[in-house]
């Protein structure tokens, strides 16, 4: 049996393609996401990676903004409950989930059985978010795959103390100019997305294991700084990026069996 989960989000477009509900048999993004032909694009990719075809799936589930626009799934289904099926499928230990998008953030505090006891989210501000870092990568002239080099690698971070990303980026233009080392300014810019997602988790109740998902778990400058903030290990969930589809693919499994 063949189920897909499509995670339509506001920047990416990301698939799974599970196997009898227990085995991920291809995965799939394309750097585009809501309103453009991204979902189709990571449809097809996945389908090709998993050497299937449309016929042969059995259910398909879409999630993120544009899944309510999204026709070619069977069903829909919330981020939160995705993300939670898919961070607890990937580690039952999980208890807190932290997960920075492209344009919000969330913190899913789980039960012992994977469902979801309360969140909170941050969807209101770009700050803290992974277009926070977009914007700041670009400012830095650099790809924001090298953000995390730089902050790891930071001694005296800078404070960036604006929450509000306009001002915040005048604030790295006025750190540029004074020519502040690199390291310490992208740390500072690191730590202030990691100080706007801890307050968010605090509120939310925080209980190990922590797990972060999302794009941003990517960048260990931010990953390290959370643990700092909250005082706890904060892990990268495998695939961190996919957990919203690999959620979806598994709600469709349960559709159907």
């Amino acid at each position: 049996m063949y189920t897909l989960g499509i995670d339509i989000g506001s920047t990416t477009s990301k698939c799974v393609i599970l196997e009898d509900g227990k085995m991920i048999r291809a995965m799939s993004l394309v750097t585009a996401g809501t309103g453009t032909n991204g979902p189709a694009q990571a449809y097809e990719q996945v389908l090709q990676s998993a050497g299937l075809t449309q016929a042969d799936l059995d259910y398909v589930v879409a999630t993120g903004y544009g899944r309510k626009t999204y026709e070619a799934a069977d069903a829909q289904m919330s981020e939160l409950t995705c993300h939670a099926k898919g961070v607890y499928f990937q580690n039952p230990k999980c208890r807190t989930i932290i997960d920075i998008g492209g344009q919000d953030a969330k913190v899913i505090r789980l039960n012992e059985n994977g469902g979801i006891a309360d969140f909170v989210m941050n969807d209101k501000c770009a700050a803290g978010t992974g277009r926070f870092l977009d914007v700041m990568a670009g400012l830095l002239q650099m790809p924001v795959s090298d953000l995390q080099k730089y902050a790891l690698a930071a001694k005296e971070p800078v404070r960036i103390s604006s929450t509000c990303t306009v001002f915040a980026e005048s604030e790295v233009i006025s750190q540029l100019s004074q020519n502040v080392d690199m390291a310490n300014l992208v740390a500072g810019i690191c730590n202030s997305v990691s100080s706007r997602t801890a307050a968010l988790a605090k509120r939310a109740g925080i209980r190990e294991t922590v797990c972060m998902s999302g794009g941003v778990a990517q960048n260990h400058g931010v990953l390290s700084a959370l643990s700092r903030e909250l005082d706890v290990p904060v892990v990268e969930v495998e695939y961190a990026q996919y957990m919203g589809a690999l959620g979806a693919a598994i709600a469709a499994y349960e559709k159907v069996i």
